[in-house]
């Protein structure tokens, strides 16, 4: 029997660690030959970079585009266009931006992170819908990174474009210290209305109270009500690897999910464990 195709959606590769505290091993920890021992140990055939232009990493485009090369059966790039952290970030010009990453480093998708304390204007405003617009004309997949109370205002944006997915990071930010009627959580929730969102399973570190308390039964109610609501072809497995370190090992990301969530038959697993996102990174046929 082959074995099952797993396509990791979220995890990232630095040629230094970037986040405090500091690690002994900082020109190894985080390279890209780390995440495909990991892969290899565990099965995963694929993976989606997320870049992340942060601290030491100013050239993470490059560096992925560049293992992206060395590794082209292994490895999708989604580039950092605008994130939070760079001086551009829903500054004039973002749709020429987005369309010289995609040229440059010939994309598939790419990702934005958001801040924090945005109040949403940016991505109704012309140079936002602009952006988006870019996105749809080159077959983008939107790898985003958002607190939920800006669901409603990407639901309108994926609305207008309705042939970009939108895959949102980690349970699309759902948070187990919310308090009933869980009203983020709701948010989320009726963005599976919009048939172009989707979620990666990844991050149950992030969600859970304490973050390693593996298998994460806190977090079983917040991915089966993700799951009952987006299905099982609008939702992506994700490893968050290396981050995912600080919490638990690469085998425990993915077991938290392919063992653990037994609410979700085989059949539906395999699809989210790989080969949803292998649909979304496969370009359109013309």
């Amino acid at each position: 029997m082959a074995e099952p195709f797993i396509m990791d959606s979220h995890c990232h590769a630095w040629r230094y660690w970037p986040y405090q505290p500091a690690v002994p091993d900082p020109t190894s920890r985080g390279v890209v030959e780390q995440l495909l021992w990991e892969m290899d140990q565990n099965g995963v055939s694929q993976a989606a970079i997320v870049c992340a232009r942060i601290d030491y990493n100013l050239d993470n485009n490059d560096y992925i585009a560049e293992c992206v090369r060395r590794y082209p059966d292994r490895l999708y790039q989604l580039a950092d266009v605008d994130c939070q952290w760079t001086s551009t970030y829903h500054t004039p010009g973002a749709a020429d931006r987005l369309n010289e990453a995609i040229d440059r480093y010939g994309l598939r998708g790419f990702t934005h992170y958001v801040r924090p304390d945005d109040d949403g204007q940016w991505f109704l405003s012309e140079e936002g819908l602009a952006f988006f617009k870019v996105a749809a004309a080159r077959n983008q997949v939107v790898s985003i990174a958002m607190r939920p109370h800006l669901q409603p205002v990407l639901r309108q944006v994926a609305e207008r474009f309705p042939s970009v997915p939108f895959l949102f990071h980690h349970l699309a930010g759902a948070r187990n210290n919310e308090e009933p009627p869980y009203p983020l959580f709701k948010e989320i929730l009726t963005s599976a209305k919009v048939p172009n969102m989707f979620v990666k399973l990844s991050g149950f570190h992030y969600a859970a109270r304490v973050a390693w308390e593996y298998p994460y039964p806190d977090c079983e109610w917040i991915v089966r009500g993700l799951y009952e609501h987006f299905g099982p072809d609008r939702m992506c497995w994700g490893s968050d690897y290396p981050v995912v370190r600080r919490a638990m090992t690469y085998r425990h990301a993915l077991e938290a999910f392919r063992t653990h969530c037994t609410f979700v038959p085989d059949e539906e697993k395999a699809r989210i464990l790989g080969a949803n996102l292998r649909k979304l990174l496969t370009p359109p046929v013309r």
